[in-house]
């Protein structure tokens, strides 16, 4: 007998009668079906959590690393937080006028180097704005003197208010934990 034959021969000892191989059930495929349904029910939620949480906690550290260096340019600075053109307190502060001074270096009157030079000696502080972790936005709302801070809308990632030094991430709602994220 050939191969072929022989191959033959042992397929059909397979299925003889009583011999049937034995298969999954619609029932049993269903049942397996649910039971991953009902896992991933209970998992991705947890994922996602732990994902926003991670966000809160960066958001926070992001706020105190901003602040720290605002604290560090005004004790730089006579007094003058960043924002203020020409270190003038009374000026109306910018969003431009913040960004250059905590990214390029001064010197203690706030005027502006992109170069360390023996009289340009502090900074810079950072090297652009954070990320807001929360809602993707770098920008940043400046509020003038004796202005409210207006209440978060999200349309930037931050609110700053010279005069004050207040900085809050300009997010709505709040968290995981139901504090208000302008309470960071």
């Amino acid at each position: 007998m050939d191969k072929a034959a022989q191959f033959g021969s042992v397929c059909r000892r397979q299925f003889r009668a009583g011999q049937a191989q034995r298969a999954f059930t619609v029932v049993e495929i269903v049942i397996v079906c649910l039971v991953l349904v009902i896992l991933a029910t209970v998992v991705i939620p947890q994922f996602t959590r732990a994902s926003l949480q991670s966000k809160q906690d960066t958001l926070k550290d992001v706020l105190q690393c901003v602040r720290t260096q605002i604290a560090v340019f005004k004790a730089q600075h006579q007094d003058v937080p960043p924002g203020y053109p020409g270190g003038d307190p009374t000026a109306t502060p910018s969003a431009g006028v913040f960004m250059a001074q905590l990214s390029e270096h001064s010197d203690v009157f706030c005027d502006l180097s992109p170069r360390a030079l023996p009289t340009f000696q502090f900074g810079p502080y950072l090297n652009q704005m954070p990320v807001n972790p929360v809602n993707g936005s770098n920008s940043i709302e400046i509020i003038g003197n004796n202005q409210p801070i207006p209440t978060p809308d999200g349309k930037t990632g931050w609110i700053y208010k010279p005069q004050t030094q207040e900085i809050i991430p300009n997010v709505t709602g709040k968290d995981g934990s139901g504090m208000s994220y302008s309470n960071y």
